[in-house]
């Protein structure tokens, strides 16, 4: 049986584990979210369009980011 060629042993918390769920929720949650916001705001150019998707993208990802990361802090005790 070959040895495994990479193992890991996480002291705490998955860091890798709140990174990639952090990605995951954010553009399944976020995506829907900017769109339905957009709606009602008017937005001309699509300057402003993007302008608009990476303030409330910002928004919903340091959400989702502290979110994940007290689950996973709170998971590993």
């Amino acid at each position: 049986m070959p040895e495994p060629v990479e193992t890991t042993s996480p002291d705490g918390v998955d860091y890798g584990w709140v990174m990639q769920v952090t990605f995951v929720v954010t553009i399944a949650v976020g995506a829907p979210v900017v769109a339905l916001l957009s709606t009602g705001v008017d937005l001309p150019t699509w300057d402003a369009r993007a302008e608009f998707a990476i303030r409330v993208g910002a928004v919903i990802w340091l959400v989702v980011a502290l979110s994940v990361f007290a689950y996973a802090k709170r998971k590993q005790e």
